[in-house]
């Protein structure tokens, strides 16, 4: 296996593991937003309906294939909502080197055809 092909995996592996943050911020976002027993709805309710959403229309082995430009707007959603949900709970360092690890995964996803 040459350098790039092992880039192209490490990416993919970055890829994965930014949607498992995305879900685990929510979770925190949820805790820290919510009052009673809001929080423990918010807490599974909000990364439910992001997993759910992305797994029905944005996974790259979703049933339903958006059209780019549409994908492309769920694809901020997605993954800028992590990003907002840390900075409103005071995360704001992890909320940037979040949305910037996205944002070069996904140019790198677009650069070696990863779509």
């Amino acid at each position: 296996m040459n350098i790039l092909s092992l880039l192209k995996v490490l990416n993919l592996l970055v890829r994965f593991s930014l949607e498992l943050f995305a879900l685990g911020s929510l979770v925190y976002w949820g805790l820290q937003f919510g009052k009673g027993s809001m929080k423990i709805v918010l807490a599974v309710g909000a990364p439910l309906l992001l997993g759910i959403v992305w797994g029905i229309f944005g996974s790259p082995r979703s049933q339903i294939q958006l059209p780019v430009p549409i994908h492309l707007v769920l694809e901020i959603l997605v993954f800028g909502l992590p990003f907002i949900a840390l900075y409103t709970t005071g995360k704001h360092d992890l909320a940037f080197i979040y949305i910037i690890s996205a944002i070069i995964n996904r140019i790198l996803m677009y650069m070696w055809g990863q779509e």
